[in-house]
């Protein structure tokens, strides 16, 4: 196993993971983006986020197969009136297959370290209330899962609609 920062020519896979946390997440039709515009968000003269990929052998070790990349954490930074700087872990994917071998807590580990070095006073993310094995997983970390919070969003249509009735 490699963890290692990401580039553009991993962007097919690392699209290929979030589209599997969304079927997982109930979702299978909520990603709409492609790999170009992960390619153009993510290696621009201003890039909108950052990922570490996780890859492993793809075939036995005394091969020369290539690696095929098996977990990602996408994360990006954000600005707290409180605390300054900070991360954003947007999304912590292992493929089904891997889970439970220490990939995901190699990828979640590379974050922290990241957020170290970086001096931010904290680090975010989000999970969904029926995912009880992250809860977990997170809680014996030492991190936090706030329950007095909710998420809000906006999506497409009601910023369409914010825009278009609301603002006349």
């Amino acid at each position: 196993m490699n963890i290692r920062k990401g580039n553009p020519e991993d962007m097919e896979a690392v699209l290929g993971l979030i589209q599997e946390l969304a079927d997982f997440e109930k979702e299978p039709d909520a990603v709409l983006i492609t790999v170009d515009d992960l390619v153009r968000d993510g290696f621009g003269p201003t890039p909108l986020f950052h990922v570490f990929v996780a890859e492993v052998e793809s075939g036995p070790s005394d091969s020369q197969q290539a690696k095929q990349i098996v977990g990602i954490a996408l994360y990006y930074y954000r600005y707290s009136t409180w605390k300054g700087k900070i991360i954003h872990l947007e999304d912590l994917v292992v493929k089904d297959e891997m889970r439970g071998t220490g990939l995901g807590y190699a990828l979640y580990s590379e974050i922290i370290k990241q957020g170290k070095k970086d001096n931010v006073r904290r680090i975010d993310w989000h999970v969904l209330d029926w995912n009880t094995p992250a809860i977990e997983f997170y809680e014996k970390s030492g991190a936090k899962v706030l329950k007095d919070w909710y998420v809000a969003q906006m999506d497409e249509a009601g910023i369409n609609y914010f825009v278009d009735n609301r603002l006349k």
